[in-house]
């Protein structure tokens, strides 16, 4: 459920403070003296296509008519960018665009003197969207994009690389285990006996994959080997986890080197993990929003969510995901998602809501972050004279 602003506790209320007491929630100004022309991204290559479909389809509806003008660009599962008639249409058939003749575009044969929009709206989930790809081929093309840039998602999108930077930050994580294909195929018995020193139960997570996609929970240690098998037919980089009896929050962050971070939410699981069918088909679990925790608790979280964000150089939005222990009451982070779900029921809009950001509101600011972070860095000087010939051979 998404609760107002006047129920929250006043400490919480949007305008009154962010992290700190005195923080003001973000103003990145109004952008809205022309329309602007936004390239929707969505679909890609990755697992989790369908989500994006979702999430983009959700986007579309309330970004602000009056500010922007939408234009769909569909990434079908062959990679070709699909932006003729509705591609919300033709990705949710299961269409493969024929590529374009030219070898350096990915647009779909037709479409090559498709306009460049004036800022691009990344909803793409996982593999070549979530993990600095597409945000390379958007700096190529000199445009605004929403979301960190492409160190920040390289880094977050890989699960033990973030946690081995938070570990860096003396943040707190869940003991584990990284394991990589080429290390597993040659040392089997090395790498179970790595494993079993976390104990059981254990969580096997593609290192790469979001919207627990390839996440299986382990409770005996004969059925480790098929379950690490299993994991590698999805990434070649595999995160072994210690099993906690945890409560799951989260909180989701808005901004940029001094960011917002909203109430945090629990998701109330109703399985033994917060599984893909669970998220998006099946709907048994719930969500509460604000968590029921102790207020020294929820500052806490949203301050190391913060760490957790500035430490990966993260920027524009993230949600930042928490285990807490029930019979210790410690904290540890889990995983940040730097593209979260802006489904019906995607815990990060939600969060933003209950803290005073409505859904449209939040995602005009997410543009108006995406121009500032481009103007900000189109100032910075990239050339280099030397004044001599040394390099004319």
């Amino acid at each position: 459920m998404v609760l107002s602003t006047s129920s929250l506790p006043e400490k919480f209320r949007m305008g009154t403070e962010g992290i700190r007491g005195d923080r003001k929630r973000p103003r990145m100004g109004t952008m809205n003296q022309t329309r602007l022309s936004i390239g929707l991204l969505f679909g890609g290559e990755s697992p989790e296509h369908e989500v994006s479909i979702v999430s983009a389809r959700s986007i579309a509806q309330h970004l602000d008519p009056a500010r922007f003008d939408v234009r769909p660009m569909g990434i079908a599962r062959n990679g070709v960018w699909a932006v003729l008639g509705d591609p919300f249409e033709r990705l949710s058939k299961g269409e493969l665009p024929a590529r374009s003749a030219h070898p350096f575009l990915p647009l779909e044969a037709g479409a090559e003197g498709t306009a460049l929009p004036d800022a691009f709206f990344n909803a793409l989930h996982g593999a070549g969207g979530e993990d600095g790809q597409i945000q390379g081929y958007l700096e190529l093309l000199h445009r605004p994009y929403t979301g960190g840039g492409l160190l920040a998602m390289a880094a977050g999108m890989d699960k033990w690389i973030t946690k081995r930077i938070w570990e860096s930050e003396g943040l707190p994580v869940v003991p584990y285990v990284g394991l990589t294909e080429e290390r597993w195929a040659a040392r089997r018995d090395a790498c179970l006996a790595e494993c079993g020193r976390l104990g059981l139960p254990l969580f096997i997570k593609p290192a790469n994959l979001g919207s627990s996609i390839g996440v299986e929970k382990v409770k005996e240690a004969g059925a480790l080997p098929a379950a690490l098998d299993r994991a590698f037919a999805f990434d070649r980089r595999v995160l072994v986890e210690q099993g906690l009896d945890v409560r799951e929050i989260e909180v989701a962050v808005l901004g940029g080197d001094d960011p917002f971070v909203s109430v945090p939410g629990e998701v109330l699981v109703a399985d033994e993990f917060y599984t893909f069918e669970d998220k998006y088909i099946a709907g048994k679990s719930t969500t509460r929003i604000p968590a029921d925790i102790p207020a020294e608790l929820a500052d806490l979280m949203r301050k190391e969510a913060s760490s957790a964000f500035r430490a990966l150089d993260a920027y524009g939005m993230a949600r930042v995901d928490f285990f807490l222990e029930r019979l210790t009451g410690r904290v540890f982070l889990n995983e940040i998602n730097l593209i979260p779900g802006f489904t019906s029921i995607s815990m990060y809009p939600k969060m933003m809501a209950a803290s005073g950001i409505a859904y449209g509101e939040l995602l005009g600011k997410l543009v108006d972050l995406a121009i500032a972070r481009h103007r900000q860095m189109k100032a910075k000087s990239k050339g280099f004279q030397s004044g001599t010939d040394w390099f004319q051979g």
